[in-house]
């Protein structure tokens, strides 16, 4: 046993993208962040470190728990409407965002709080009995549980569940080409616009994130959307949103879907006060200034923020409440009822009406009481 890792832990597996150094360490390379480590050291992340000169995953087959929650919560807007999805995560993250929502998961440095095990054709085999259409990875970010979280897309996908990622894009080349390989959708967390940000808030880079958008949209068949959550006096700006949006309509294209969400005081930054919904109504409207057509107001309650239109002509195809659909006026195959316009994004049959439930479960026994 070295510093609590250990190859004779049966949740500890080798790791892939990593190389060793003339000096003796070895560098995982699965993130920008490039950790590099003596024996027994933990990256950043915590649940990657090195044992026995190599890089290996601690928290393989081990999560903070198991929900199950309506696709539009992730938020996924066009991705199999109104279905339910199962969601995990496991500990850490390889970004240090002051501002985080899941800290007591991301920021975790006790592999204790990973409370839950499963194998991966265990969470398959779950998401079929409780009729979930696809797997979410999310609360902390699969890009530090690489190999648990594609051998969980291949059991999911063997089983016709989609897999489906929730991610801050904060990966290198190679591992970005696996990982995406293995995923049917994805929501990316763009945290800012600016590489200022990134660096004194999150302590990453911004270009990393536009890599994996970019890759994305030109190099894959993945569903995904992106999301901001509009933090005040911090990444609000109008000159700043202008820029975002600008850069995705011309580098994604106008059809990518935009979350703009409320922050709330949490973690670091508790002396920041909640985002007013008018910014919220502001980012829009920039956004849909610079030809984006689906943007959508998020941790709010905004009808007008959780509509889909056709744009081809203009008819509110999708109306919510929350997370609930209450209007759905679109084909089995995602064309507008009225004029026949296919909208952008993933549809397979009628929408289905999960609703806002989040309902925690167990892998072996099904729902908690």
């Amino acid at each position: 046993m070295v510093s609590g890792i250990s190859l004779d832990d049966h949740y500890t597996v080798p790791g892939r993208h990593w190389h060793s150094l003339g000096d003796g360490r070895v560098q995982c390379d699965v993130c920008p962040r490039a950790c590099r480590l003596h024996e027994g050291q933990r990256g950043l992340c915590f649940v990657r470190g090195r044992v026995a000169d190599q890089v290996v995953l601690t928290s393989y087959g081990r999560s903070s728990g198991f929900c199950v929650d309506p696709i539009e919560k992730k938020p996924l807007n066009h991705f199999l409407p109104g279905s339910a999805v199962l969601s995990f995560g496991t500990a850490g993250c390889n970004l240090a965002c002051r501002f985080c929502q899941n800290w007591d998961i991301s920021k975790s440095r006790e592999i204790d709080r990973l409370s839950d095990a499963a194998n991966p054709d265990d969470i398959a085999q779950a998401a079929v009995r409780l009729g979930c259409r696809s797997v979410a990875m999310t609360y902390n970010d699969p890009v530090i549980f690489l190999e648990y979280a594609i051998d969980v897309a291949d059991a999911c996908r063997a089983r016709g569940i989609k897999a489906v990622a929730v991610t801050a894009g904060y990966l290198t080349d190679a591992p970005r080409r696996e990982l995406f390989n293995h995923l049917d959708a994805a929501n990316v967390d763009l945290k800012a616009f600016t590489d200022d940000f990134y660096r004194r808030t999150c302590a990453a880079r911004l270009q990393p994130v536009l890599d994996t958008l970019v890759y994305l949209r030109r190099e894959t068949d993945v569903w995904f959307e992106i999301t901001t959550l509009l933090i005040p006096g911090h990444n609000d700006s109008d000159a700043e949103i202008d820029a975002e949006c600008g850069w995705i309509a011309d580098n994604l294209g106008a059809d990518v879907p935009l979350h703009f969400t409320a922050f709330h005081p949490d973690f670091k930054m508790r002396d920041v006060p909640p985002t007013p919904p008018a910014t919220l109504l502001r980012a829009r409207q920039i956004a849909l200034g610079h030809g984006l057509r689906f943007v959508y107001a998020g941790n709010v309650h905004d009808a007008e923020g959780g509509r889909t239109t056709c744009p081809g002509c203009g008819a509110a195809v999708v109306e919510r409440d929350w997370y609930r659909i209450d209007h759905y006026r679109l084909t089995d195959d995602g064309r507008c009822a009225r004029c026949g316009m296919e909208l952008p994004g993933r549809y397979d049959g009628p929408v289905e009406r999960w609703g806002p439930r989040r309902v925690p479960v167990s892998i072996t026994s099904g729902i908690r009481s």
